[in-house]
């Protein structure tokens, strides 16, 4: 039996030493030269490992996890994750603590990459008892959000300018819009695919021998056998999930409409050797693969002057080969000029697919849902408006035809992204200030864009007007910030978030809204409300209806941006604004 701990053998002491906090490690080494060499070598790999799960590229994590342990610090390495860590803690804390430079700050942790990820999930995950619970969760989400739109925004705008991206992160980058706390990440993506392709070698290992026709033949008859392509009820067909290849590869039903089975064809195809890539056919996206130089789909050598014809497959609806003939036929019967058949009959380039992919995703949000609409509670529903902006991004950034029809396009895109900012992705502001903004530089609007960026940054760097309870307002204001109510007339659920005593919104609003007709007309106390939709809106005290003792999930999850929890003893949220409305 061995007299002390350091009788024991470096394998026994190590697993002692796991159990070791991170912040004891240091005068752990501090005890002998062997502890300080187990835990150079050792522990701190372990503590990076395990308090750590998302890492920015630029660390080249894997790398250093696969190689030699002495070739890499890690007590480096974690020292400079805890400082991201603490760093990313102080600005949310300031996010939440505060209504002032929120914006500042979430840029503060974006710059940090995906390193903050874990901090911000942590924060998201906050437990019901946390005396800001919803303020915490709500900003957690909101900065999280932002770092996710940075991440494919720069994926596009590499597209943008003529580098390389791959089908499958080009395409991912819509799921870091609708991503929030769910898996489906870039990285979560290629390793889906990863393992597609290893579950398709182990069940036919024969597979890596086959000539290509037969390899493109077996990977559709495959995928389609195990479900990884289609919709199974035609009706669904436009249900916005079945636009995201993220969604699709961890969904266990994989729904996906025609563009994202055939991204997963490629994908898959492509890792098993075969010279894959889709085809923009005409309303549809089908998958064209391509001969080896020197031979033919069938191996067969080919003189390097022949012409070697490619296949064609459509994964979405059969496991067999598309006749090229039936595909000219279809051009045809379209009136589609000869002359452009090749054309059409080609491969499409990523940027076309990812045009392809907004416009689809446009569809189906303007067919299922309507703007605000938080009504599903599957985790695997993305939210509307997210998706929506995501699409509008990347037509944006990514528009079709010479350069006066892409200005053109540019134009027509750019009000309802600058609307999208304003009212739900302010956190935004850097990101189209240097991705956007650029591209109308020589432009007319492009003072006016300029200054509605500047409003912003300024606005969130003003202190906002204190608004007291003290003499003629104290009676005057009847409801107070917090309180939740039913709008007598539209029967809608809201929050109030701030008042006026008088009506303070213009001349044509007042006359559209027809105030004048209200029993106590422009002169009474009017409130701005969150609604349970996402909107906000202005309310005169006449239609405030009866206060509510309850509160719906939808409006929940978005009272965080202006409170801390629900307070069940008073039936209120708990005002995080109490800057602006001090006596509220």
């Amino acid at each position: 039996m061995p007299a002390s701990l350091t009788d024991l053998p470096n394998e026994v002491i190590f697993q002692i030493l796991l159990h070791v906090p991170p912040s004891s490690t240091p005068a752990l080494q501090r005890i002998s030269r062997r502890f300080n060499d187990l835990a150079q070598s050792f522990l701190w790999k372990h503590h990076c490992q395990t308090q750590f799960r998302y890492w920015s590229q630029g660390n080249d994590i894997w790398d250093k996890l696969f190689s030699n342990e002495a070739s890499t610090d890690w007590k480096k390495v974690f020292k400079r994750r805890h400082i991201v860590d603490r760093t990313t803690s102080h600005e949310l804390d300031s996010i939440i603590a505060s209504q002032l430079d929120r914006i500042k700050s979430s840029e503060i942790i974006a710059e940090l990459g995906y390193d903050a990820k874990d901090t911000l999930l942590r924060n998201l995950s906050v437990g019901e008892d946390a005396e800001d619970v919803l303020a915490r969760r709500y900003y957690s989400n909101a900065v999280l959000g932002h770092l996710h739109r940075k991440m494919a925004v720069e994926e596009w705008m590499k597209l943008k300018d003529g580098s390389p991206v791959p089908l499958e992160r080009a395409l991912a980058a819509f799921d870091m819009f609708v991503l929030h706390n769910r898996e489906g990440d870039f990285d979560d993506v290629t390793a889906c695919l990863d393992r597609l392709t290893q579950s398709i070698l182990t069940e036919m290992p024969e597979i890596a021998n086959q000539q290509p026709r037969q390899k493109a033949l077996a990977i559709a008859a495959y995928l389609r056998q195990n479900n990884w392509t289609g919709i199974t009820n035609d009706e669904q067909y436009y249900h916005l999930q079945n636009n995201f290849i993220g969604i699709a590869l961890q969904n266990d039903d994989h729904p996906s409409q025609p563009l994202v089975s055939v991204a997963i064809y490629c994908c898959v195809a492509r890792r098993l050797g075969l010279d894959a890539q889709p085809c923009g056919f005409l309303f549809n996206v089908i998958a064209i693969i391509k001969p080896p130089s020197n031979r033919d789909l069938d191996g067969r050598v080919v003189d390097s002057l022949s012409k070697t014809e490619p296949m064609y497959m459509d994964p979405f609806r059969s496991k067999y080969e598309v006749p090229v003939g039936n595909l000219r036929t279809q051009l045809s019967d379209m009136a589609v000029a000869p002359s452009v058949h090749a054309i059409m009959l080609d491969a499409s380039s990523t940027v076309n697919m990812v045009r392809r992919a907004a416009i689809n995703i446009i569809n189906s949000v303007q067919s299922e849902h309507q703007p605000g609409d938080h009504s599903s509670l599957d985790p695997s529903s993305p939210e509307a408006d997210s998706a929506f902006y995501g699409a509008l991004w990347a037509l944006l950034l990514l528009p079709d035809g010479n350069r006066a029809e892409a200005s053109a396009e540019r134009a027509r895109y750019l009000p309802y992204i600058f609307e999208h900012l304003e009212k739900q992705f302010f956190m935004d502001v850097g990101l189209v200030e240097v991705c956007i903004l650029p591209l109308f530089q020589n432009q007319g609007r492009y003072g006016q864009r300029r200054h509605t960026i500047q409003a912003m940054r300024d606005a969130d760097t003003r202190p906002k007007p204190m608004k007291e309870r003290t003499g003629e307002t104290a009676g005057k204001v009847r409801y107070h910030v917090g309180q939740v109510f039913e709008h007598k007339r539209y029967h809608y659920q809201a929050i109030i978030t701030g008042w006026d005593l008088e009506c303070t919104a213009t001349e044509d609003w007042i006359s559209t809204m027809r105030v004048a007709e209200l029993a106590r007309g422009r002169h009474q106390s009017f409130y701005q409300v969150l609604v349970d939709d996402s909107s906000v809106r202005y309310v005169a005290e006449d239609n405030i209806g009866t206060i509510q003792l309850t509160v719906s999930d939808s409006l929940m999850s978005l009272a965080g941006r202006y409170f801390k929890r629900w307070d069940k003893s008073t039936s209120t949220f708990v005002s995080n604004i109490k800057d602006e409305y001090p006596d509220d």
